[in-house]
């Protein structure tokens, strides 16, 4: 029996609508389509082959998706791309995402980051059809400095590590093209910065939940870099819930333009060490312990304000820590004890909770 709660998410919106995903063979890019379709999206998805193995997007077989293989750095053939597919909407999530390997590969980080955003945004200006984009950057864009209460949008732009330092850039490639060629004809044009993204599905290198849940599989014991480094985690369904309330809007023509935080509630903003020990706390097994030596620097504190999307998009975190780390804890040992996938199941608890907030965003 079909969902109405996730059926009238959005007031509809989506239904019919034909929604390009960049990135959708990744992790937040595969839950984004998964949701997509329970709404009733024609959606297609434009990505390399996915990076991991187990990957959520291969999991989940969403054969309602049509999906291409095509790499973000070759122009001509994202502009061939985009002109079969005639999307009215792009959710762009494509990117080489991780810090550590930024610094392994800074000239590959930089030409994806950012040329590849541009080869995009160059096939969307001959593309009539495109009357919105999402572009989903990081919550790493700010110059790093002491804030009162987090990071607002109108905190200037900065970056240390390349990957940081890249997104910053496409952050700045998307108002040149909001300014200099989409502010008169369109589309509508929003970033939305969200980062330290948990959840099920998630087997990435060198990030904190896919490494715990590495360790916890094959009991050996979990070395975590920078403990005391604290960070604005969310399961990936929040921001999800921010960049398609952006997407409803802008489809609506609103002036939403312009970026917007995508963070969670004040509880889960918390050290890598407490997050490590919260998830000990519930899989019986893990080890946890400082790893020393130098590491590559990243920054001390993120915090984001975001009391704009709050204010003006009606949107706000629906989960707390508890119940962030309790369904992302439950995904992953329902896959690994009983080979069960619960993603289907995550989307309807998010869905039912966003109703009971009264968080539905049916206008």
């Amino acid at each position: 029996m079909e969902d109405l709660a996730l059926n009238t998410m959005f007031g509809g919106a989506y239904a019919g609508r034909r929604v390009l995903v960049t990135g959708h063979t990744g992790f937040k890019g595969s839950w984004l389509c998964l949701w997509l379709v329970t709404l009733g999206a024609k959606v297609t998805g434009l990505a390399l082959e996915p990076d991991t193995a187990p990957a959520h997007w291969s999991l989940l077989d969403l054969n309602e998706v049509n999906d291409l293989r095509v790499d973000l750095r070759d122009g001509p053939s994202v502009h061939r791309a985009l002109a079969q597919i005639q999307p009215e909407i792009v959710f762009h999530l494509a990117a080489q995402p991780l810090v550590r390997r930024s610094y392994r590969e800074p000239l590959l980080t930089f030409d994806t980051n950012v040329m590849g955003l541009m080869h995009l945004l160059e096939a969307v200006r001959s593309t009539r059809s495109v009357q919105a984009v999402v572009n989903a950057t990081t919550d790493k864009v700010y110059l790093e400095q002491v804030t009162d209460g987090g990071y607002r949008e109108d905190h200037p732009l900065g970056g240390h590590d390349p990957y940081s330092t890249s997104k910053a850039c496409a952050e700045l490639l998307s108002d040149c093209y909001r300014k200099s060629f989409f502010a008169e004809t369109g589309p509508l044009l929003s970033t939305a910065r969200a980062g330290n993204v948990i959840g099920g599905g998630d087997w990435s290198e060198d990030r904190l939940v896919p490494d715990i849940v590495r360790a916890a599989s094959s009991k050996q014991i979990l070395r975590i870099r920078n403990p005391d480094a604290v960070r604005p985690w969310q399961h990936v369904l929040e921001p999800l819930s921010g960049y398609l309330r952006l997407g409803q809007l802008l489809l609506a023509g609103k002036q939403v333009e312009g970026p917007w935080n995508f963070g969670p509630t004040p509880d889960a903003t918390m050290s890598v060490g407490t997050l490590a020990a919260q998830m000990q706390a519930q899989w019986a097994g893990l080890q946890v312990e400082p790893q020393p030596g130098d590491h590559p620097y990243e920054a001390k504190t993120l915090q984001l304000d975001c009391s704009k999307a709050q204010r003006e998009l009606g949107w706000r975190a629906i989960w707390n820590a508890e119940d962030t780390l309790g369904h992302t804890i439950e995904w992953y040992r329902a896959y690994y004890e009983r080979n069960e996938l619960l993603s289907t199941a995550n989307l309807h608890s998010y869905t039912h909770a966003a109703r009971a907030a009264r968080l539905d965003w049916t206008v």
